[in-house]
């Protein structure tokens, strides 16, 4: 619960509450601090089990941490009943980068099936290659 709370933010925190309730109540603040968290807690678990019962048993498994967007994603893609690992395997960020890039620099890709040499725009660029200086777009001034 307070894992983000450091030791000197700790010892602030109490030396503080010492000062604001004094040594006589604070042991009477802690108790009723902790009573209303243990309230809140039995309540939200009340909740919980209220909407599981009123939404039937087909959703006995419902986990209302799958409400959080990156759990649910995990969950699916551990569950590949979608297909959604094929989709995944099959693209290929980096091609399609390069093609966006190339198609924005005006540049054609080459394909590793041409065999003449001759450039399309639907293969795999080498990212390993330097371009050439009159492959550059001129430098405008005035438009930056």
């Amino acid at each position: 619960m307070f894992n983000d709370i450091g030791p000197l933010e700790l010892v602030t925190l109490v030396v503080l509450a010492v000062l604001v309730f004094g040594p006589d109540k604070l042991p009477k603040v802690i108790q009723d601090v902790t009573r209303t968290i243990r309230k809140i807690r039995d309540f939200s678990e009340s909740a919980k089990d209220d909407i599981r019962q009123e939404l039937g048993p087909e959703f006995k498994d419902f986990e209302f941490e799958d409400l959080n967007p990156k759990t649910f994603i995990r969950k699916q893609l551990d569950n590949d009943d979608l297909g959604l690992k094929e989709i995944r395997n099959g693209f290929d960020l980096k091609k399609e980068m390069a093609e966006v890039t190339d198609a924005v620099h005006g540049r054609e890709t080459e394909t590793p099936s041409s065999s003449s040499g001759s450039s399309s725009s639907g293969g795999r660029v080498d990212m390993t290659k330097k371009p050439e200086e009159d492959d550059r777009p001129p430098f405008d001034a005035d438009a930056t």
